[in-house]
């Protein structure tokens, strides 16, 4: 068994290469974090505790949208454009898992090819698993990994395949939602929750005969916008044509992004924004834990297990048995 100070030195070792941009010591942080192991746990906060002062200078942006709108080649194509400009830039491609194997299904490291190969970016696809929102349970871990080892600028893109996107919205600065011309009735091709979290509206694929539909597209969204917008005043999403393939309109996207980000920052809502972040990381964190400690106890994992099969077998209300487990953990029993 490897002793405490061999473990420091370890964990000192490898917080000096992320702060030196090595991303072979990044990537293996990142599968410390994304453990399930208590070992692993333990030094992957050990970790991300020595880094915790290096982290928080980046411009934290969120990309969702539907499944086909170019999410990653749009990524890729920006990614390319801010490392031209002198960005370092880390990407959290968040892939659907498959059921079978749990690995990333659409391996979007393959499909952002050029930017992978650039030396000043960095790509970590990671299966969403089980986890609600497009994001692993991880996210927020990779995310100041990722800028302790110095990129400015972190990109998350989600799976985006209908689940909540509160979840990332609520881990980045910036959320930008990506949408298609020419599905049909626009309004249905994405839905209204994910259009409440948008800070920025991209229409995509406005190249060729798309142009006047993508156009025609960002009228209708700026004008549901506007109807949504009426009872907040203090939001003002913006929507935007661009080609990710032609590498139209990008420029005009990140600058969008820039303008809002200072914005947010120059009035304190920057701040805020992310010291709510970070009490809602704490509260989430918690309640993995608690269940995962109370299930860890001998008789409430036989009381779990008993109580699920009930409800499988509909013999029990799903309210009625998380009620019993409530009372259970409030006990000894669960010891």
């Amino acid at each position: 068994m490897r002793g405490n100070d061999t473990v420091k030195n370890d964990i000192e070792q490898a917080a000096k290469a992320i702060r030196a941009g090595d991303r072979v010591a990044l990537a293996r942080a990142i599968t410390l974090v994304e453990s399930a192991k208590p070992h692993d746990q333990a030094s992957a906060q050990a970790l991300l505790e020595r880094l915790l002062q290096h982290t928080g200078k980046s411009v934290r942006v969120g990309i969702s949208g539907v499944p086909g709108a170019g999410k990653s080649t749009l990524i890729d194509q920006l990614g390319l454009n801010l490392v031209a400009q002198g960005h370092k830039v880390a990407v959290l491609a968040v892939d659907p898992t498959s059921s079978r194997t749990g690995g990333s299904i659409l391996g979007d490291k393959t499909r952002m090819g050029r930017l992978a190969a650039e030396p000043s970016a960095f790509i970590r696809p990671s299966p969403a698993g089980d986890s609600l929102g497009g994001v692993t349970k991880s996210t927020r871990e990779t995310i100041a990994l990722a800028e302790a080892a110095g990129n400015d600028v972190v990109l998350v893109e989600t799976v985006g395949v209908g689940q909540s996107e509160t979840a990332v919205a609520n881990m980045v600065d910036i959320f930008v939602v990506v949408a298609i011309p020419g599905a049909g009735d626009e309004l249905q091709g994405i839905k209204r929750g994910l259009l409440e979290l948008a800070d920025i509206i991209a229409v995509n694929k406005a190249d060729g005969d798309q142009v006047e539909r993508a156009n025609r597209a960002a009228m209708e969204y700026r004008t549901a916008l506007h109807i949504l917008a009426a009872g907040h005043p203090n939001w003002d999403p913006q929507v935007l044509t661009l080609s990710a393939r032609d590498n139209q309109g990008l420029d005009a996207l990140w600058a969008k992004i820039e303008e809002r980000h200072q914005a947010f920052k120059a009035s304190g809502a920057l701040a805020v924004r992310r010291a709510d972040q970070a009490a809602a990381w704490m509260r989430e964190i918690f309640e993995q834990r608690l269940l995962a400690d109370f299930k860890g106890g001998r008789r409430a994992a036989r009381h779990f297990q008993d109580l699920e099969d009930k409800v499988r077998r509909g013999e029990m209300t799903p309210a009625a048995a998380a009620q019993e487990l409530g009372r259970l953990a409030g006990t000894k029993e669960a010891d």
